[in-house]
């Protein structure tokens, strides 16, 4: 999420809503070797949208993984909504008193922790009244569709120099330990250099493990984190990225997609494959220094060397696209023409488009649908079936034909 759409849209509505049939993308890839043979084919799916409810400015929709069939949909105002699985909708969390908002500020980000069935935790992003950045542990109160309204500790506070680029999403990966993504402190063009810049949390991808914690610290350092004993700050996982909004893990591979969104030209998807030292560990996604696979600063010239090159890159163009809104490769089982593929879209234009999660270098995305959503994040619930959200206030479940 980068910035708002300069028209107003039309919101969708109806229960069951189908969309264009595919054509061809303009998007081009380039990346990394495959995850896994896939026989996913973009090329013959339709996708249609179905209503789970209407809220307030949602930016993501996820699960629990507690069994029970819930979503959780977070709103950027401040609060967490949960939808039942009857359908009903009640309010989870609501710390909208201690979130600033508007923009691309507010709360933005919720994790599951992977023992929460038995521990009840959960790990909440937002800006606060100063416009920094909290990640912040809650526990669900003795009503399991209600949280506890006091935090059981501020796990880490990182100062925003300005309003936008805030990054947002967390998730715990396979490992157990806690991924956040963060953007490179806004403006334009990272004037301060911090997407480069090892001693700054800026601009990263950072890693922590919040099952521990140290004499001076809420959380502690995973020994295989790649800047530990050396110069660096030991939470950096990953570097160079502008805006992480929206990023997952395949959770059938491993692989870590990142989403990042350009400055002005070009919007990008990077996919780091999992190894034994785990997905993207010690990788530059390549901002300022690049913004997809050109050159940014300097203009032309540019060392690209030791830099990861997107999977995905599309220019805006002449065309009113302007932020990439990550996915997630789609493992459930409902509807099997959606197997394998990695589903993504534009915030400002709508357009959703979807590529195999094991696609080579050459391999071009497919667009498949045609919205007139304002396309905040997707999601995932427990059995892999996947989601859109609108920050014009719905959320919908994707299905595949």
């Amino acid at each position: 999420m980068n910035r708002p759409r300069s028209i107003a849209l039309a919101i969708l509505t109806a229960v069951a809503i189908a969309v264009p049939l595919p054509v061809a993308a303009s998007p081009s890839a380039g990346s990394t070797a495959p995850d896994q043979p896939s026989a996913f084919t973009p090329g013959s799916l339709a996708l249609t949208f179905t209503s789970v409810g209407t809220f307030t400015k949602p930016v993501l929709v996820t699960h629990a993984g507690d069994g029970s069939g819930r979503l959780f949909v977070v709103e950027q105002v401040g609060r967490i909504r949960v939808v039942g699985a009857d359908g009903s909708i009640g309010t989870f969390l609501d710390i909208r008193s201690a979130v600033s908002r508007g923009g691309e500020q507010g709360l933005l980000g919720l994790a599951f922790h992977p023992g929460y069935e038995s521990n009840g935790r959960f790990v909440v992003n937002y800006t606060n009244t100063a416009g920094d950045t909290i990640i912040r542990e809650y526990r669900v109160s003795s009503d399991p569709d209600r949280a506890s309204g006091t935090p059981v500790r501020t796990i880490l506070r990182i100062d925003q120099p300005y309003a936008n680029h805030n990054g947002g999403h967390l998730a715990f990966g396979p490992d157990g330990y806690l991924y956040i993504g963060m953007g490179d402190g806004g403006s334009a063009g990272d004037p301060g250099n911090r997407a480069q810049n090892i001693e700054s949390l800026l601009g990263k991808m950072l890693r922590i493990n919040v099952d521990r914690r140290t004499s001076t610290r809420n959380y502690a350092i995973p020994s295989g984190n790649p800047y530990v004993g050396r110069a660096g700050r030991d939470e950096i996982w990953s570097r160079g990225l502008r805006n992480p909004w929206r990023w997952s893990f395949d959770r059938s591979t491993g692989a870590l997609w990142i989403a990042d969104v350009g400055q002005g030209r070009y919007e990008e998807v990077n996919r780091s494959p999992a190894t034994s030292s785990g997905a993207g560990r010690g990788a530059n996604y390549g901002w300022r220094v690049l913004e997809g696979r050109h050159c940014y600063r300097p203009s032309s010239g540019c060392s690209t060397s030791g830099k990861v090159r997107p999977l995905i890159e599309y220019a805006h163009g002449s065309t009113s696209r302007c932020a990439v809104t990550g996915g997630y490769v789609y493992r459930g089982s409902a509807f099997p023409a959606m197997a394998g593929g990695y589903f993504y879209g534009d915030y400002c234009t709508g357009e959703i488009w979807a590529i195999a999660a094991n696609a080579s270098a050459s391999t071009a995305p497919t667009r498949i649908a045609n919205t007139e959503l304002l396309i905040s994040s997707f999601g995932e619930d427990e059995t892999g079936e996947l989601y859109v959200t609108d920050l014009s206030g719905g959320v919908y479940r994707l299905a595949g034909s």
